[in-house]
């Protein structure tokens, strides 16, 4: 799993700027994403309904905005050693969603989940194995343009994946403004990775 790259978040009445978070860092923390993790027991139960607005709500957070795409050929949508299985072991779907989330005090996430569904159990493990080493290619996120994006970068540092038969699923988040911290961004990933296949 290695890094892509999105762009920063101008979504206009958002509340979302560009510039990336070193820059709007006078965002103050709040209540919601300091006690995120108390709340991802909630959000993951909102999460394996398939309902994505009411999970973020479930975490005291809101959707701003989201895209969504369906691709039946991973090569094209992969990189690195990634790339390489699909080509030796095609998918029979992929399908992927990106999120921005925010809360009440400004501060906002964004969120990339991609489904990737195999014809056997077998293909899909042997895929989970190889894409939980780090930096080894990857799923290309959703094209940052879809949300008005430029200058966030996927750094495979807040993840989760989660297999289920022959689908895995890969959620990455990142800050776009403000305090959103690792614990919060990792609870992110974590609570998203359990969204069923679209």
């Amino acid at each position: 799993m290695a890094v892509a790259v999105a762009g920063a978040l101008a979504i206009g009445g958002s509340g979302i700027g560009a510039g990336g978070a070193s820059s709007l860092g006078s965002v103050a923390e709040s209540a919601a994403l300091r006690n995120i993790s108390a709340k991802k027991a909630d959000g993951t139960k909102a999460a394996k309904s398939g309902n994505a607005q009411q999970t973020w709500r479930r975490m005291g957070l809101r959707e701003l905005k989201k895209a969504a795409k369906s691709d039946a050929n991973c090569v094209l949508n992969s990189f690195g050693d990634i790339r390489e299985f699909f080509v030796r072991t095609p998918c029979k779907s992929l399908e992927r969603r990106i999120f921005a989330i925010g809360d009440d005090a400004g501060n906002a996430a964004v969120v990339s989940v991609a489904w990737v569904r195999f014809s056997t159990r077998h293909q899909a493990e042997s895929f989970e194995t190889l894409h939980k080493i780090h930096g080894n290619g990857d799923i290309t996120p959703l094209a940052g343009s879809l949300l008005g994006m430029a200058g966030i970068r996927f750094t495979a540092n807040h993840y989760g994946s989660r297999r289920n038969g022959t689908t895995i699923t890969i959620a990455e988040a990142e800050s776009a403004k403000g305090n959103v911290h690792g614990e919060a961004l990792k609870v992110l990933a974590d609570v998203s990775s359990y969204l069923p296949r679209p």
